[in-house]
């Protein structure tokens, strides 16, 4: 396998991990809506906010799933992640808490990363620059 190849393989699997949990997320929230919205504002978030949560966590999973707008869409979804994590996971004092924030963080690096290097080749991005 020649770098090239490494590299593609290697981006497609970590869009495919990192986009996972926020498809998964978003999916569960539609089954779960009443909940989520319970536990959205029990936490002081609007839960009038849940239709646009789940289209950032569906829509955007995807679209880093598939490498499509990569870099914009990366950039978006750590400001989410952070968001989240400073929203709903940042009580000081609850370790159990802090895992998933610190866990957010860690997400949202990953997602400056793959703004920072792209999609790779084997993605909707990558197949565009290669047709042009």
């Amino acid at each position: 396998m020649n770098n090239q190849t490494f590299n593609d393989a290697a981006a497609l699997a970590g869009r495919v991990l990192i986009s996972l949990i926020f498809i998964m997320g978003g999916a569960s929230k539609i089954t779960g809506y009443a909940g989520t919205v319970g536990y959205m504002e029990h936490m002081g978030v609007p839960g009038v906010l849940l239709p646009l949560v789940i289209a950032t966590e569906l829509g955007g999973g995807l679209l880093i799933l598939f490498g499509w707008k990569t870099r914009v869409v990366a950039f978006l979804m750590a400001g989410f992640t952070l968001l989240t994590g400073l929203l709903f996971h940042l009580p000081i004092g609850d370790a159990g808490n802090m895992i998933h924030f610190w866990k957010n963080v860690a997400i949202a690096g990953g997602f400056l990363s793959i703004m920072a290097n792209g999609a790779g080749g084997w993605s909707v991005d990558g197949w565009r620059k290669a047709s042009v």
